[in-house]
Formats: structure tokens, C-alpha cells, sequence
């Protein structure tokens, strides 16, 4: 769309929107990247995971039925699309572990953790009362040391996925550059 836009000198797109979180970081692979060299800003949605990164799904949740959940919607939504699992609660514990190490709430580690990432502009919240607005506000003075940070991203992480993994591999490193060495002379 970006080169649609510049062949026929169309206002360009400014920005790009996709589901980023802790227990959502697939935009890393091609997106995130793609947003950076096209000189887009990423506004991330579901940045609490659909609630599951700010405490309020537990191992419970995973057997729950309809009527375990009172009826809600959200919560079956969420199940539904199986946001809750034992990965993603596993997940969810680490950032609770986190938050109560920095006397913060889960929901503000988690946001703060996706404003880590210099390619997003804003994450867009879903606070649906005034007191999660100004609660997830407080991310904003959230700080990490590198070993918390280094354990969210560890407990997180995806794999790149093809071709990215086969492009990293030590083999095709090997092949493309061979035993090559620069040397200069004086």
C-alpha cells in the first residue's frame, strides 16, 4: 500500500496497527521491521494480551465453562481465542512477579515492557473506567533493570519462524560469507 501510495502520490500511511503484547510478539518477525523501514509508527492493540498480562485470568480459567465465567463475554471471548493457556499464563506470572518487585500492577509492567520497544509510538489501551486509565498511566514510570527486562523477553520469546530461523542458522551464515576475512594493509 506504501508503494501504491508513492506511485501515484497518494498521501503516505503513517502508521501501522497490530495485536502486540508479552504473549503476542509475531509483529516482531516481519511487521515491526517492515513499520521501521517504511518510517511507520506502530500502535500496538491488546497490549495486555486481552487482559490475561494484567492478573485477571488464573490456572482456574483454563477449565472454566460458560458458567464458571458468570456469563461473561469477555472472558469467553478471550478462551475462545485461546488467549488463555498454560503458556500465556505462565507468562502472566512472570510479569506479576515483576510488578510486585517494582511495587507496581501487572497491567503497568506490561505496558511499560511494550514501550520499551522504540518502533511503538503509543499502545492502544482498553481501559474501560477511569481508575484503569490512570492506572495504566503509571507505566509510564515504570523502570526495568536489565535482568528484569532480559526475563520478560526470555519467558516470551518466538521463535522467527522460516526463513528467518534458516537465515540465522550457523550453515547459511557459513555458506554465504564462507571463511571470508578482511584484512587491511597499512
Amino acid at each position: 500500500m506504501q508503494a501504491i501510495a508513492d506511485l501515484r502520490g497518494w498521501s503516505r500511511l503513517v502508521a501501522l496497527q497490530i495485536e502486540y503484547s508479552l504473549i503476542n510478539r509475531a509483529g516482531e518477525r516481519d511487521l515491526i521491521p517492515m513499520a521501521r523501514a517504511m518510517g511507520l509508527g506502530v500502535t500496538p492493540y491488546s497490549p495486555l494480551g486481552g487482559g490475561v498480562l494484567s492478573g485477571k485470568y488464573g490456572r482456574a480459567d483454563l477449565t472454566a465453562t460458560d458458567a464458571d465465567s458468570g456469563g461473561s463475554s469477555r472472558k469467553r471471548f478471550n478462551a475462545n481465542l485461546g488467549m488463555v493457556t498454560e503458556g500465556t499464563l505462565a507468562i502472566a506470572d512472570v510479569v506479576r512477579d515483576i510488578a510486585t518487585e517494582l511495587e507496581r500492577t501487572p497491567a503497568q509492567v506490561a505496558l511499560a515492557w511494550t514501550l520499551q520497544n522504540p518502533e511503538v509510538t503509543a499502545p492502544v489501551i482498553g481501559a474501560r473506567t477511569p481508575e484503569q486509565l490512570l492506572g495504566n498511566l503509571g507505566a509510564l514510570d515504570v523502570d526495568f533493570d536489565p535482568d528484569q527486562l532480559a526475563c520478560l523477553d526470555t519467558v516470551s520469546a518466538i521463535d522467527l519462524g522460516y526463513p528467518h530461523d534458516l537465515l540465522a542458522s550457523d550453515h547459511i551464515r557459513a555458506v554465504t560469507a564462507g571463511a571470508l576475512k578482511v584484512e587491511t594493509r597499512r
